[in-house]
């Protein structure tokens, strides 16, 4: 009676088919995570090639029309600025004369100073501080007073700079130092060499003979004149052809 009276209830799970549910379940789990990893992977693939490839033509397009106007307007702009001009005032000087030399009046002092043979960076340094003028202003600013001052401190400059900066020391003549500057160098420098052409001396030599002074080779390189192996053979080939119209003169004598 008790079979029959519950004929609509289920049977009960045995282990084996409990052990088959679970197996189961895993399998679908696993099945589940490889399909997604599978599709994050052809995701990560497409991203890659997008980036190989660089953007679509269109996107390309599109973007710098968003910023035509930045671009081109630097330009113009560009173009349109024209050279700010310094504005001089009434009694600027635009070339000024210090030591038989013409200067540009728009450079500053210590550049401008440069110009002069004789002169370098460091000597115009000095110029400017022992004179007590500003090393920034313009040569076209100074006034007459102030050039006068730079002219007398660079006929002086053997009193004023340092021994070692002097561009003569020791004269042959008086043994005082001194400081020359534009055609005095040229002359004093003429001076000397003939000084040592007159006594003599191995300088002297060698500066009437064209030859270096201070020790240069002269087989290799410093020659003066033609080649001399272009020499050699154009007086080979006049000797041997002034011997062979010799030889033929002599025997139609004969």
């Amino acid at each position: 009676m008790d079979d029959e009276s519950k004929p609509n209830e289920e049977m009960p799970e045995t282990p084996d088919e409990k052990v088959i549910d679970e197996k189961s379940k895993e399998l679908d789990s696993e099945t589940e995570n490889e399909a997604e990893e599978v599709e994050e992977s052809e995701e990560k693939e497409q991203v890659q090639e997008e980036v190989k490839k660089g953007p679509k033509k269109e996107e390309i397009k599109e973007k710098p029309q968003g910023k035509p106007g930045k671009t081109e307007g630097k330009k113009e702009a560009k173009k349109e600025e024209p050279k700010k001009k310094i504005e001089h005032g009434p009694d600027f000087r635009y070339i000024v004369r210090i030591a038989n030399t013409d200067i540009n009046g728009e450079k500053k002092l210590v550049h401008g100073l440069t110009r002069v043979k004789g002169i370098g960076l460091r000597m115009s340094t000095i110029v400017a501080d022992t004179a007590g003028i500003d090393r920034n202003v313009l040569i076209g600013d100074l006034k007459d007073e102030q050039i006068e001052k730079i002219k007398d401190v660079i006929s002086n400059l053997n009193k004023t700079a340092p021994e070692w900066m002097l561009n003569h020391r020791r004269d042959y003549e008086t043994g005082e130092n001194f400081h020359f500057v534009s055609t005095d160098i040229d002359i004093k420098l003429r001076d000397e060499i003939n000084i040592m052409k007159k006594i003599k001396s191995y300088r002297g030599v060698r500066h009437e003979m064209g030859l270096p002074v201070r020790g240069q080779r002269t087989k290799a390189h410093g020659r003066i004149g033609l080649a001399l192996g272009v020499s050699r053979k154009a007086a080979k080939a006049a000797a041997a052809a002034s011997s062979s119209d010799k030889d033929k003169g002599e025997k139609k004598k004969e």
